[in-house]
């Protein structure tokens, strides 16, 4: 990831997670939230599904609305995610573990990549025996994609108290 001068360092480092932790809890998470600038420059912010493949995560989307305008508008993006948390035994309070990815979105424009992006998604997220064909055919024509390049991100561990 082209980790530049752009973005500022952690303040609790002591907190902080490795890169390979970060990209483990991207494979894993099951959703996170995207942050685009909206309307009328207000922060917009919304929960998707997501896949992470190298560098780039990905998400479907309608082809129209307010994510399409606000990435149409500007390219630079945030998204975030966080683990289910934990009590360790004895404690009322969670252990949590969040990730903040900084890049640039755009629309994929390749259908054969569009394709690939939809199937990695289905293989995320569909039970075993779901017929992934038929729902291609049925939804593939309806949805773009979305390729969030990650620039930058950080890790962190918290213990709330």
């Amino acid at each position: 990831m082209n980790d530049n001068n752009t973005f500022r360092p952690m303040r609790r480092f002591k907190q902080q997670m490795t890169e390979t932790e970060c990209l483990e809890l991207l494979k894993s998470a099951p959703r996170g939230v995207l942050a685009l600038l909206g309307d009328h420059d207000y922060p917009y912010a919304v929960p998707l599904d997501f896949v992470l493949d190298g560098d780039k995560i990905y998400f479907h989307c309608a082809k129209e609305g307010h994510k399409i305008d606000a990435i149409q508008r500007h390219d630079k993006a945030s998204f975030c995610v966080l683990s289910e948390g934990r009590k360790e035994p004895g404690d009322w309070w969670y252990h949590f573990e969040s990730v903040i990815c900084f890049g640039r979105i755009r629309i994929v424009d390749d259908p054969a990549l569009a394709d690939a992006k939809l199937r990695l998604l289905g293989a995320k997220y569909f039970p075993e025996g779901y017929d992934l064909e038929d729902d291609m055919l049925k939804n593939g024509p309806r949805a773009f994609v979305l390729e969030l390049t990650i620039e930058h991100l950080s890790g962190k561990r918290v213990r709330e108290k």
